[in-house]
């Protein structure tokens, strides 16, 4: 059910937000929510706070996801002799598209350029992390990081799959503490 309700609440928070601003759509099919502001919505429960997204490349557990993230995380209790349901937002967070990369992963990377590692040494790693990339793609990725260093820190854990699996425990932890994980709610 939480799926379901999730996909309620985002329909809930567009419509609301389509009475007072004028703005362009997207959709979770599509893209993201809101592709002019470059932003995603993702609800998702506290007891497991993940959702999934659209895997692209492997680019975006080192660079990150491209766009932003609105995160609502809620706990919802069922009442069964009433036949209701009590809602209760725990968290909303927004995670600046520069910090929507692996944790692990960035700070890895990151690691290894301020140790003086070079071009094999961050290749290895990549492989070491199992990231979905050829050879030519993880060379070409290490000569881009030698030459533009500092590696941001991305706050999300991205687990590989045929779609990324995002999990938000670290961004609920760090929100309002690191500059990009806002803490709203």
């Amino acid at each position: 059910m939480a799926k379901p309700f999730g996909t309620y609440l985002e329909h809930k928070f567009k419509a609301y937000l389509s009475i007072k601003y004028d703005y362009d759509l997207g959709n979770s099919a599509s893209g993201i929510d809101f592709p002019g502001l470059q932003v995603d919505v993702k609800v998702t429960s506290i007891n497991q706070p993940q959702s999934s997204c659209p895997f692209k490349s492997a680019r975006q557990k080192i660079f990150g996801l491209g766009y932003s993230i609105l995160v609502f995380v809620y706990t919802k209790t069922d009442d069964p002799t009433t036949v209701s349901g009590n809602l209760n937002m725990n968290h909303v967070v927004f995670i600046e598209k520069g910090q929507t990369a692996d944790y692990q992963t960035t700070t890895g990377l990151r690691s290894i350029i301020e140790n003086n590692g070079n071009e094999e040494d961050l290749v290895g790693f990549m492989f070491d992390r199992n990231l979905p990339l050829d050879e030519i793609e993880a060379h070409a990725i290490a000569k881009e990081l030698l030459m533009a260093p500092p590696l941001p820190i991305g706050y999300l854990t991205i687990s590989n799959a045929l779609q990324w699996r995002l999990q938000y425990n670290r961004v609920i932890s760090q929100a309002g503490q690191v500059q990009g994980l806002l803490k709203i709610v």
